[in-house]
């Protein structure tokens, strides 16, 4: 899948990627997919719950080895 935007959250752990993703997903236009790339265990939960709380849509999660990608698009 194809994203406007990347976020590499490798080796951080919550709430580190999901803050870094809020931050970079207000910059966005309505539409634009956001992947955040992250290997905490915790993201599984957290991400899709960021998603569900602020409307945007979780489109895929994607496994690459030990890091989850998830395709995020801003509503």
């Amino acid at each position: 899948m194809k994203a406007d935007i990347e976020i590499d959250a490798v080796g951080l752990l919550c709430p580190l990627p999901v803050l870094k993703a809020r931050k970079r997903i207000k910059a966005l236009e309505t539409g634009q997919i956001l992947c955040l790339r992250a290997d905490d265990p915790a993201a599984v939960i957290d991400v899709p719950h960021f998603c569900t709380e602020a409307g945007h849509t979780l489109l895929t999660t994607e496994t690459d080895g030990p890091v989850q990608l998830y395709y995020i698009r801003k509503v």
